[in-house]
Protein backbone atom coordinates (compact mmCIF):
# COMPACT_ATOMS: atom_id res chain seq x y z
CA UNK A 1 0.00 0.00 0.00
CA UNK A 2 1.44 3.13 -1.00
CA UNK A 3 0.02 6.38 -0.48
CA UNK A 4 0.65 10.36 -0.92
CA UNK A 5 -1.33 13.30 -0.09
CA UNK A 6 -0.52 15.16 -3.49
CA UNK A 7 -2.62 12.66 -4.57
CA UNK A 8 -5.75 13.91 -3.09
CA UNK A 9 -7.57 17.11 -3.98
CA UNK A 10 -10.14 17.99 -1.02
CA UNK A 11 -12.80 19.70 -1.72
CA UNK A 12 -14.97 20.46 1.66
CA UNK A 13 -16.29 17.45 2.91
CA UNK A 14 -15.00 15.10 -0.47
CA UNK A 15 -11.97 13.73 -1.38
CA UNK A 16 -11.18 13.59 -5.26
CA UNK A 17 -8.52 10.97 -5.25
CA UNK A 18 -6.01 10.22 -7.63
CA UNK A 19 -5.80 5.98 -8.42
CA UNK A 20 -2.88 5.28 -10.64
CA UNK A 21 -1.56 2.14 -9.25
CA UNK A 22 -3.15 -0.89 -7.81
CA UNK A 23 -0.47 -0.23 -4.29
CA UNK A 24 -2.94 3.67 -4.72
CA UNK A 25 -6.00 1.45 -4.96
CA UNK A 26 -5.52 -0.35 -1.65
CA UNK A 27 -4.37 2.89 0.19
CA UNK A 28 -7.81 4.35 -1.15
CA UNK A 29 -9.68 1.39 0.43
CA UNK A 30 -7.79 2.07 3.97
CA UNK A 31 -8.37 6.32 3.77
CA UNK A 32 -12.22 5.20 3.00
CA UNK A 33 -12.40 2.89 5.84
CA UNK A 34 -10.52 5.17 8.35
CA UNK A 35 -12.57 8.24 7.18
CA UNK A 36 -16.03 6.62 6.46
CA UNK A 37 -18.84 9.07 7.83
CA UNK A 38 -16.89 12.04 7.99
CA UNK A 39 -15.73 12.84 4.27
CA UNK A 40 -16.69 11.25 0.72
CA UNK A 41 -14.22 9.59 -1.28
CA UNK A 42 -14.19 9.79 -5.02
CA UNK A 43 -11.98 8.08 -7.48
CA UNK A 44 -10.99 9.03 -10.22
CA UNK A 45 -8.25 6.83 -12.33
CA UNK A 46 -5.26 7.35 -14.39
CA UNK A 47 -5.32 10.86 -14.20
CA UNK A 48 -1.91 11.22 -13.69
CA UNK A 49 0.99 9.02 -12.49
CA UNK A 50 2.08 12.14 -10.14
CA UNK A 51 0.69 14.97 -8.52
CA UNK A 52 -3.29 15.46 -8.98
CA UNK A 53 -2.85 19.66 -8.10
CA UNK A 54 -0.86 20.15 -11.78
CA UNK A 55 -3.47 18.52 -13.21
CA UNK A 56 -7.04 19.57 -11.94
CA UNK A 57 -7.35 22.18 -8.78
CA UNK A 58 -9.94 23.89 -7.21
CA UNK A 59 -10.55 27.65 -7.70
CA UNK A 60 -13.49 28.56 -5.54
CA UNK A 61 -16.44 26.36 -4.97
CA UNK A 62 -17.96 25.39 -8.22
CA UNK A 63 -15.12 26.54 -10.54
CA UNK A 64 -12.27 24.52 -11.44
CA UNK A 65 -8.57 24.64 -13.02
CA UNK A 66 -8.17 21.94 -15.35
CA UNK A 67 -5.02 21.36 -17.70
CA UNK A 68 -7.31 20.25 -20.37
CA UNK A 69 -10.77 18.69 -22.02
CA UNK A 70 -9.43 15.41 -21.75
CA UNK A 71 -8.68 15.46 -17.95
CA UNK A 72 -11.95 17.31 -17.11
CA UNK A 73 -14.00 14.38 -18.84
CA UNK A 74 -12.50 11.84 -16.37
CA UNK A 75 -13.43 13.60 -13.10
CA UNK A 76 -15.92 12.45 -11.01
CA UNK A 77 -20.02 12.94 -12.47
CA UNK A 78 -20.31 14.99 -8.78
CA UNK A 79 -17.95 18.06 -10.69
CA UNK A 80 -19.80 17.58 -13.56
CA UNK A 81 -22.04 20.62 -13.26
CA UNK A 82 -18.79 22.87 -12.03
CA UNK A 83 -17.30 25.34 -13.96
CA UNK A 84 -14.37 24.38 -16.25
CA UNK A 85 -11.07 26.83 -16.83
CA UNK A 86 -8.62 25.44 -19.03
CA UNK A 87 -5.89 27.44 -19.79
CA UNK A 88 -3.82 27.44 -23.01
CA UNK A 89 -0.54 25.11 -22.76
CA UNK A 90 2.12 26.25 -21.44
CA UNK A 91 4.49 28.55 -23.56
CA UNK A 92 8.01 26.46 -23.60
CA UNK A 93 9.94 29.39 -23.03
CA UNK A 94 8.08 29.97 -19.50
CA UNK A 95 11.06 28.39 -17.91
CA UNK A 96 14.40 27.88 -17.34
CA UNK A 97 16.97 25.90 -19.05
CA UNK A 98 19.09 23.50 -17.17
CA UNK A 99 22.45 21.62 -18.11
CA UNK A 100 21.49 18.61 -17.06
CA UNK A 101 17.80 17.45 -18.45
CA UNK A 102 17.65 14.80 -15.57
CA UNK A 103 16.94 16.82 -13.08
CA UNK A 104 13.85 18.38 -14.26
CA UNK A 105 11.55 16.87 -11.62
CA UNK A 106 8.01 18.29 -13.34
CA UNK A 107 6.49 18.85 -16.34
CA UNK A 108 5.35 22.14 -18.49
CA UNK A 109 2.03 21.91 -16.29
CA UNK A 110 3.50 22.36 -12.96
CA UNK A 111 2.12 26.71 -13.19
CA UNK A 112 -1.29 25.04 -12.89
CA UNK A 113 -0.76 24.73 -9.45
CA UNK A 114 -1.77 28.17 -8.30
CA UNK A 115 -2.72 28.72 -5.12
CA UNK A 116 -6.23 30.25 -3.95
CA UNK A 117 -5.74 32.86 -1.05
CA UNK A 118 -9.68 34.10 -0.98
CA UNK A 119 -12.68 33.33 -3.84
CA UNK A 120 -11.46 35.34 -6.27
CA UNK A 121 -7.71 36.10 -6.03
CA UNK A 122 -4.75 33.49 -6.74
CA UNK A 123 -1.64 33.43 -6.61
CA UNK A 124 -0.01 32.31 -9.89
CA UNK A 125 4.05 32.48 -11.46
CA UNK A 126 4.47 35.44 -13.11
CA UNK A 127 6.24 33.24 -15.75
CA UNK A 128 2.91 32.50 -17.05
CA UNK A 129 1.66 35.58 -18.99
CA UNK A 130 -1.19 33.26 -20.95
CA UNK A 131 -2.47 31.57 -17.77
CA UNK A 132 -2.80 34.77 -15.91
CA UNK A 133 -4.74 36.29 -19.01
CA UNK A 134 -6.86 33.56 -18.72
CA UNK A 135 -7.77 33.75 -15.12
CA UNK A 136 -8.36 37.09 -15.31
CA UNK A 137 -11.17 36.71 -18.00
CA UNK A 138 -12.42 34.61 -15.10
CA UNK A 139 -12.83 37.62 -13.35
CA UNK A 140 -10.20 36.60 -10.97
CA UNK A 141 -7.72 39.05 -9.34
CA UNK A 142 -4.13 37.14 -10.19
CA UNK A 143 -1.04 37.88 -7.84
CA UNK A 144 2.31 37.51 -9.79
CA UNK A 145 4.90 35.79 -7.72
CA UNK A 146 8.27 34.80 -9.30
CA UNK A 147 9.12 30.97 -9.19
CA UNK A 148 11.64 30.42 -11.10
CA UNK A 149 13.22 27.58 -10.59
CA UNK A 150 9.39 25.58 -9.47
CA UNK A 151 10.62 22.65 -12.32
CA UNK A 152 13.93 22.05 -10.83
CA UNK A 153 12.83 21.55 -6.89
CA UNK A 154 9.07 19.98 -8.65
CA UNK A 155 6.93 21.51 -7.01
CA UNK A 156 4.39 25.17 -7.04
CA UNK A 157 2.31 27.45 -4.81
CA UNK A 158 -0.47 24.54 -4.05
CA UNK A 159 2.04 22.31 -3.39
CA UNK A 160 3.63 24.39 -0.54
CA UNK A 161 0.89 25.43 1.05
CA UNK A 162 -0.95 22.41 1.92
CA UNK A 163 -1.13 22.57 5.58
CA UNK A 164 -3.19 26.27 4.65
CA UNK A 165 -5.75 26.46 7.44
CA UNK A 166 -8.88 28.16 6.31
CA UNK A 167 -11.27 29.75 8.25
CA UNK A 168 -14.59 27.25 7.98
CA UNK A 169 -15.89 24.13 8.32
CA UNK A 170 -16.04 20.78 5.73
CA UNK A 171 -18.59 22.24 3.29
CA UNK A 172 -20.98 19.88 1.49
CA UNK A 173 -20.01 21.29 -2.47
CA UNK A 174 -20.73 18.30 -3.87
CA UNK A 175 -23.86 16.92 -2.32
Amino acid sequence: MMFDGAQCLRLGRDLVVNISTENRAQACDWLERHLEGRFRIHRVHRLSDSHIDSMVLALRPGTLLVRSKDVADLLPPALANWDMIVPPPPEGNNFPRYEDDDLVLTSPFIDLNVLSVSPDTVLVNDACPELIRTLEQHRFTVVPVRHRHRRLFGGGFHCFTLDTVRDGGPEDYLG
